[in-house]
């Protein structure tokens, strides 16, 4: 027992380097807005060097969109393509092998501009929206699949921990003063070779999931040579076992492919509740907070609200470390639940003081606290738990399949958000956070209702009670009652303390 509460050096070094791939993620999606003036300029310039006329504001902004949008796109490419690696090379090798993606896709956006070529920098985003959408499958599966029960929620969290830190990150450098500047942007958007170096470097160092090499290799001695590892202990018969029923189970089964997912009643409510989170984290209205805090923070007087965009950065990141604390303790469930409703809550009073700011003064003070305290309930439920918890839903056959539908419908609902969202802002104004509104009560709905606690609870027994649901949801009176049975608890199956 002890061992499954052991935080090791192995383990901790294993989580921090997968994450490293989140980090990827988030500098990418954050490093690209400081910058926008001087690229449309660099745009124009090599257009005018070529055909001698200056580049039209239609076709500038038509551009400009096509960067911002094809990262998208290739990361809805990448989470779907997740099954074709994790299957054949394993997770561990699976994130080595794609780090020559960020290497080519930082080299292209780093010399565009030496090159002269605007296709050069368009490219380049492509390709690291295609490493970016292949770690978002990658890590988290990586670490749900090395962590003890009793530690993955926490250590999941280290997934959006690291996105938090990347976006920070790039919001840091992008500044004017660090390397948001004419001469450094390229160094700025071919800074991401630097991190995808480092995890190739500590990789091979890093363990395969046990899993992995037990139920899809059949390699028992090096499973459990790895779980010893990882756990501190010798005595890891528990682990073993209970990957070796996972692994009989899935004997009995059929391959597992994306459209059986929907199929079968045995994975249908699963893949459909792994959607649903994926969508409530993008349709919460997150990013609509972040596209309007430069101009509430400037509305409030504040002089550099470049600087206080940072600073809701900062609370970003200090509250998803709070959600580290709270998962294991308060649980995946009732956090999401927290993160929905206070969200909801927020964007009723951002809408008031939107509406009367020009009215009312302090109404703008109260749009900064609102956003900030938006921006923290965000990190605390819909921004780490949609990740991995999809890994706990799902037992190892289904489970990249899984990862993959969730991963592209995390990836198209960020594209339809970014291209839609400023035609909606433009259309409704300081009314466009009523629509997230409306999205985050029926996402509070869903969660509540069909939504179970994975607390303390293994991959089998989270699997099980999916289908014991699909079969009629009645358990005979000879099956003992546990927290399997009523999937909707908030109880976890036992009350594990974490030995920090």
């Amino acid at each position: 027992m002890e061992g499954k509460k052991r935080i090791t050096c192995p383990l901790v070094c294993a989580v921090f380097v997968a994450v490293i791939g989140s980090l990827q993620y988030g500098y990418n999606t954050g490093v690209i807005n400081a910058p926008e003036e001087i690229i449309k300029g660099f745009f124009n310039v090599t257009w005018i060097e070529r055909t001698g006329a200056p580049m039209s504001s239609e076709l500038l902004t038509s551009l400009w969109s096509l960067s911002v949008a094809i990262f998208s796109i290739g990361g809805m490419i990448g989470s779907f393509s997740v099954g074709l690696f994790v299957n054949r090379f394993g997770r561990r090798n699976s994130m080595l092998m794609v780090n020559i993606l960020a290497v080519v896709g930082g080299s292209l956006m780093g010399f565009s501009k030496l090159a002269k070529a605007l296709e050069m920098f368009i490219a380049g985003r492509f390709i690291v929206g295609l490493f970016c959408g292949l770690c978002t499958g990658f890590v988290p599966m990586y670490i749900s699949e090395v962590s003890p029960t009793a530690l993955r929620g926490a250590f999941g969290t280290l997934n959006q921990l690291g996105v938090v830190i990347g976006i920070l990150v790039a919001q840091v450098f992008g500044l004017h003063v660090i390397m948001g500047t004419e001469a450094l942007w390229p160094l700025l958007l071919g800074f991401t070779i630097v991190p995808a170096i480092l995890q190739c470097a500590t990789l091979p160092f890093c363990p395969e999931s046990p899993r992995f090499l037990l139920i899809n290799k059949m390699q028992e001695e090096k499973a459990q040579a790895v779980l010893q590892r990882l756990r501190g202990t010798q005595d890891v018969s528990s682990d073993i076992q209970e990957m070796k029923d996972e692994s009989a189970k899935m004997s009995q089964e059929k391959k597992v492919t994306i459209p059986e997912l929907f199929r079968s009643p045995s994975y249908r409510q699963a893949i459909i509740i792994a959607i649903m989170l994926q969508l409530s984290q993008q349709l919460s209205g997150i990013n609509a907070v972040f596209y309007y805090s430069t101009g509430i923070f400037r509305d409030a007087g504040v002089q550099q609200p470049v600087y206080a965009t940072i600073g809701a950065g900062v609370v970003n990141t200090i509250f998803t470390v709070v959600s580290l604390f709270l998962v294991e303790r308060a649980g995946r469930r009732t956090l999401h639940l927290v993160g929905l409703g206070g969200m909801a809550v927020c964007a009723v009073f951002m809408t008031v003081a939107q509406v009367l700011k020009d009215i009312v003064t302090w109404m703008s003070y109260i749009s900064i606290v609102a956003t900030l305290a938006f921006v923290a309930l965000f990190e605390i439920g819909p921004g780490p738990i949609p990740w991995f918890i999809v890994s706990e839903l799902f037992s190892q056959g289904p489970r990249p399949a899984a990862v993959a539908v969730a991963g592209c419908s995390n990836w198209t609902s960020n594209f339809l958000v970014a291209m839609l969202f400023p035609y909606a802002a433009q259309v409704c104004g300081p009314y466009v956070f009523i629509i997230f509104i409306v999205f985050l009560v029926i996402f509070f709905i869903f969660t509540f209702f069909k939504v179970p606690e994975t607390k303390g609870r293994t991959f089998e027994e989270i699997s099980s009670g999916f289908e014991r649901q699909a079969a009629g949801g009645v358990v005979t009176a000879t099956v003992e009652k546990g927290p399997v049975v009523e999937m909707t608890s908030i109880q976890p199956m036992k009350d594990v303390a974490v030995d920090m």
